[in-house]
């Protein structure tokens, strides 16, 4: 096989495997929000802020911020770990 085909076959699955991951974070979002949503407390930017944190792995700063929100404790914590470990 080609060096240069070798290459580009490489180059395409980085891409793949990277721009998948970027996809999967933003899919943890709703799951976070659903979740909030769930509790009672409307779903606002500030709602979707903290949660793309949770998605970042900074559940304490996705909590407090989902606290700010009005999200009750236990509902904010579990929220957070929905945006970081979404269900298989």
């Amino acid at each position: 096989m080609r060096t240069s085909v070798r290459i580009a076959g490489v180059l395409t699955g980085l891409t793949l495997a990277l721009g998948g991951g970027s996809f999967a974070a933003h899919a943890d979002i709703p799951a976070c929000t659903n979740l909030v949503e769930q509790s009672g407390v409307t779903v606002t930017e500030a709602v979707t802020s903290a949660c793309t944190r949770g998605v970042h792995g900074d559940l304490q700063g996705c909590a407090s911020a989902l606290a700010g929100a009005g999200v009750a404790g236990g509902a904010a914590n579990g929220a957070c770990r929905m945006a970081a470990n979404p269900p298989a």
